[in-house]
C-alpha cells in the first residue's frame, strides 16, 4: 500500500522560507507520478507543481515560479518543496499526491487525476 507523509510545515513571516518533505513508502518514487497541491482557507485545492519521474525536470505553476522549487531525492524516496519569498497568500494546507499511472493531464497538476494523497501539512504566512 502506497503511503505519503508530508512534514515541514509551520508558521513564518512574509519573505521567509520553509522546506516541505513528502516521504513515499510502498512504492518507488522513481516510478511514480507525483506532485504538490495546496488548499487555502475557503478555496478549492489547487496544483503547485509536479516532477517528471526519475528526473530533475519540474513543472511549477506560474504563481510559484521563481519562489518554489520542487525536487526529489530518489535514494531517500522523498519529494521536497522548497518555498522561498513566502507571501500571506501562500497560506494553505500543502499536500503531496501520487498516481502510479501517467495522469491524462501530465505534467499539469490536476487533482482529480491523483488517487493517493498524504494527510497534508499546514503552512501559515503572516504579513
Amino acid at each position: 500500500q502506497v503511503q505519503l507523509v508530508e512534514s515541514g510545515g509551520g508558521s513564518v513571516q512574509a519573505g521567509g522560507s520553509l522546506r516541505l518533505s513528502c516521504a513515499v513508502s510502498g512504492a518507488t518514487l522513481r516510478d511514480t507520478f507525483i506532485g504538490w497541491f495546496r488548499q487555502a482557507p475557503g478555496k478549492q485545492r489547487e496544483g503547485v507543481g509536479t516532477i517528471e519521474p526519475d528526473t530533475d525536470y519540474t513543472f511549477p505553476v506560474d504563481s510559484v515560479k521563481g519562489r518554489f522549487t520542487i525536487s526529489a531525492d530518489y535514494t531517500k524516496n522523498t519529494l521536497y518543496l522548497q518555498m522561498n519569498k513566502l507571501k500571506p497568500e501562500d497560506t494553505a494546507v500543502y499536500y503531496c499526491a501520487a498516481s502510479q499511472r501517467r495522469p491524462r493531464s501530465w505534467p499539469d497538476a490536476v487533482l482529480d487525476e491523483y488517487n493517493i494523497w498524504g494527510q497534508g501539512t499546514q503552512v501559515t504566512v503572516s504579513s
